[in-house]
């Protein structure tokens, strides 16, 4: 009996500790926590994946959560803290190509009436960006009664206010119309 409560330990501290290791991804370290500024509890790593674009990988994509889910809808409609993270791989991703898609995610993933109120805000979150290169870091951390903090490159570019502009912006990997099924699968913690 003592060898069997031994052994559930043991298995019980090793799954623990595989929880806090980074996992790897198109040989870029996606650690297993991040912390934002204003919450008190890191969020945990639901998921990650690769963003290829044709044959390309573009970016490592990450889902950060106060827990983890696999249902998309619940994530949407959850007015929690989260995080994205985009590590870009590929050599360089314009500014223009940037903007495009983030104006064609949201609005292949949102109503035209929704559509008409973020549009302001979407324009002035497309100013946050510049082009990108391979090594390049996005963090898009939303925060409740605060909004959505931007980084990009490492430099905090503003804040986007509204749980709404956020619950648009997931569902630019998480909707109806992800940028890629695989990518949305990855960030809900499937392979």
């Amino acid at each position: 009996m003592k060898k069997l409560q031994k052994l559930l330990i043991i298995f019980s501290l090793s799954v623990v500790s595989a929880q806090l290791l980074a996992i790897e991804i198109a040989d870029i370290d996606i650690a297993p926590q991040a912390s934002i500024a204003g919450l008190d509890k890191p969020l945990l790593l639901n998921g990650a994946g690769i963003r290829y674009k044709f044959f390309f990988k573009v970016y490592v994509g990450a889902l950060y959560l106060t827990q983890k889910q696999r249902n998309p809808k619940t994530v949407l409609e959850s007015n929690g803290p989260n995080r994205i993270l985009m590590h870009f791989i590929y050599d360089e991703v314009s500014q223009e190509k940037l903007t495009d898609a983030w104006r064609e995610g949201f609005e292949n993933n949102t109503e035209k009436a929704q559509m008409a109120a973020l549009k302001d805000r979407l324009a002035k979150f497309n100013t946050f960006f510049t082009t990108v290169h391979a090594g390049d870091v996005v963090l898009l951390d939303y925060v409740p009664g605060k909004g959505t903090t931007v980084h990009v490159k490492g430099v905090e570019k503003g804040v986007i206010k509204g749980g709404d502009f956020n619950r648009a912006l997931l569902a630019v990997w998480l909707g109806e119309a992800p940028v890629t099924e695989d990518l949305k699968e990855a960030m809900l913690g499937g392979e």
